[in-house]
Formats: structure tokens, C-alpha cells, sequence
């Protein structure tokens, strides 16, 4: 098969990553069991229906493409992802949920667009890094630019408001930049950029503030704001070195808020323990490290930056989850990638790897 011909050892931990993440949520679907308003065969059916079925044939048309029309349509992609973004603001379409308005309600599912922003992010900005590493040394023809290509998905995503994926995208991003051979004398300008930003946010929304002072002291809230992260260190803490066992969580059950969803980790780790947890994460870091690999020996710096831009996206994502579920930091809201619910996230997954797997299909011998 000509997918496997881009890379056997990625495409394997891919398809680890993305069944054993199936039986994980399935198993974390138990605890709206408990739940009122739940319909556990419904969120399974369009996990795997719409998440790993769409996803996977997503990986295979994106493994398939050829690399040069990608390229060539990088920029349309990226304009066609903003606009289908811009689209949870269309009154009747648009759907406004806990405070933020993120997803676009087809009738018998919703679609988070910011998910397909981020592959249109880094297809431009691998792109634009392509025809101009040459040039990042001028600011005017480098770091100018490269803010531009930065500020308009930040902006539609802090009207939404979605600071983490905001955040996940601008991180992503230096990291790009810097990769392809920008100076480090822009780190600092981008760095205070950042600092700015995040202040700005801060001061503008109050609830960004109020996460910040449960991360310092989260047990001076433990039955409000502090509540989910008490819960999930509660869940962390029982599962022991080897956990209570599959299917065996408790905290799932009315205790831990969004058991399949933000903190699936938390549910997971209770199951499986100290034990289970580390192998995860070995396999998240596999992947991200194998897709790192392809990078650096891809033919070109097109397919490079297209390679280390998903890795990297991956791979931060999912440290910012397991992270915040551990309380090194605040809670962002970003999913577990291939494990966490969401069918959107699950096939933009998918679709990002079937781009690596593209490259390492060119990649030098």
C-alpha cells in the first residue's frame, strides 16, 4: 500500500495512538453513565464514525496528495480555514456554549473550525517559510511578515474566546520560525509580544485571572474554580503505581467534571496507574519525536516545517493537557490529542499525520 511506503514506524504508533485513545474514551464514556443528560452510544458512534472514520480517510487523501499541490494551495487553505472560523459567528449557525462561541452546529453534531485553523496555519506559514529563509534576517522582509501571519488567527481566536488553541498556534508558530532560520534577536521581541498578550488577556477577561489564582492555590476554592483540578490530583493520586483497573475509575462517576473530554488524563491514570500514564506519554513522545526525525531529513523546507509544525502542535498539545490535569499549570480546555472526545480534533490529528507521513515519503535517503 502506498501509505505505508511513508513511514512504517510513524503510521504504527499512529494507529496505536489513535485505538488505544478510542478505548480509553469509551472507557471514560462510562461516567456519564451517571449523568442525566448522557447518550453514551451516540458519543461512541460519532467518535468512531465521525472521528476515526472521517480521520483516517483524511490521513490517507493527505498521505496521498502530492506534496508540490499542497504547496501550491497552501494559501487558499489557510484563507478557507479562517473563514470556515469566522463562521461560529453566523447567527443560527453559530453555537454559544460556557461562555465562548467555538463550534458550528451541523444538527446532528458540532464542528470546532479552530481545529482545521491550525492545519491552515502551518500549511501557510510552511509555505511563506519556503520562499523566504532566505530573508529572515530583514526584518522588514522577515519578522514583519511572519507577524502578520501570526495576528490574524489570534485575533479570531481571542474574539471567540479560545486562548489555548490562540496560544497553542502562536507557540507553534516561533517554533517554525525560528527552525527555518530566523535570528534570535527577534526571540525577545516576540517573547514581550507574548508577555503583552497574555497580560492583555488577563486584565480583559476576569475568569483568565481567576484559573491563574487556582493554579497558585487551588485548594483556596476546592468546591468552585479549584474544583476540577482537586478532583483530577484526587484521580492521579488513587490510581497508584498500577491503577484500579480498566473501566474501574471512580471519579469518573459525578465526581470529575468532563471525564471524556479535558480531563481523560486524569481518568486514565486512575485506571492504569503510574504505570500506564508513563506509557502513554512514552508513545505521545515517540510520535512527536519520530515526526521530528522526518522533518530533518525532509527534502525540502516546505516539507520540513510541514512535518515539525504537526509534530510539534501534537506533541504541545499534549503536554498542556496532561500538564494542567497535573496542576503545573493553569487548566487551558485543550483536548488530549487522538484520546480526548471531540470527532473535529480526532480528524484534525489524523489529517496532520497523514502530512508527515507525506514528507516522509519524499524524505532523503
Amino acid at each position: 500500500m502506498k501509505i505505508i511506503s511513508g513511514d512504517r514506524i510513524l503510521l504504527m504508533l499512529v494507529l496505536v495512538s489513535a485505538f488505544a485513545g478510542f478505548a480509553i474514551f469509551a472507557s471514560a464514556e462510562l461516567g456519564l453513565l451517571a449523568r442525566e443528560s448522557s447518550s453514551i452510544s451516540r458519543d461512541i458512534m460519532l467518535q468512531a464514525g465521525l472521528g476515526l472514520g472521517i480521520g483516517f480517510l483524511a490521513l490517507f487523501f493527505t498521505r496521498s496528495v502530492s506534496l508540490t499541490i499542497v504547496k501550491r494551495f497552501a494559501p487558499y487553505i489557510y484563507v478557507l480555514t479562517i473563514l470556515f472560523t469566522l463562521c461560529v459567528f453566523i447567527p443560527g449557525i453559530g453555537l454559544h456554549a460556557n461562555g465562548a462561541t467555538r463550534w458550528v452546529n451541523f444538527g446532528f453534531t458540532t464542528v470546532q473550525p479552530a481545529e482545521f485553523l491550525k492545519i491552515g496555519f502551518v500549511l501557510v506559514l510552511a509555505w511563506w517559510l519556503a520562499s523566504h529563509a532566505q530573508q529572515l534576517s530583514n526584518p522588514k522582509k522577515g519578522l514583519l511578515p511572519f507577524l502578520g501571519l501570526l495576528i490574524i488567527p489570534a485575533v479570531v481566536l481571542a474574539i471567540q474566546p479560545n486562548n489555548s488553541m490562540m496560544l497553542l498556534i502562536l507557540l507553534t508558530g516561533m517554533v517554525m520560525y525560528f527552525a527555518a532560520g530566523a535570528p534570535w534577536r527577534d526571540f525577545q521581541f516576540l517573547a514581550a509580544g507574548v508577555i503583552i498578550a497574555f497580560a492583555v488577556i488577563v486584565i480583559a477577561r476576569p475568569y483568565v485571572l481567576e484559573r491563574i489564582k487556582t493554579f497558585i492555590n487551588p485548594s483556596a476554592n476546592s468546591l468552585n474554580s479549584g474544583y476540577q483540578i482537586q478532583q483530577s490530583l484526587i484521580a492521579i493520586g488513587s490510581g497508584g503505581l498500577f491503577g484500579r483497573g480498566l473501566g474501574q475509575s471512580v471519579e469518573k462517576f459525578n465526581y470529575l467534571p468532563e471525564p471524556e473530554g479535558d480531563s481523560i488524563f486524569a481518568v486514565y491514570a486512575e485506571e492504569t496507574g503510574f504505570i500506564g500514564a508513563f506509557i502513554l506519554l512514552a508513545l505521545l513522545v515517540a510520535f512527536a519525536a519520530r515526526g521530528i526525525v522526518i522533518a530533518g531529513h525532509s527534502h525540502d523546507l516546505f516539507g520540513g516545517c510541514v512535518a515539525l509544525g504537526f509534530s510539534f502542535m501534537i506533541i504541545l498539545q499534549a503536554f498542556i493537557n496532561i500538564s494542567a490535569m497535573l496542576g503545573i499549570i493553569p487548566l487551558t480546555g485543550l483536548p488530549l490529542p487522538f484520546v480526548s472526545r471531540g470527532g473535529t480534533s480526532l480528524v484534525a490529528i489524523l489529517t496532520m499525520c497523514g502530512f508527515i507521513l507525506n514528507v516522509a515519503a519524499h524524505r532523503r535517503a
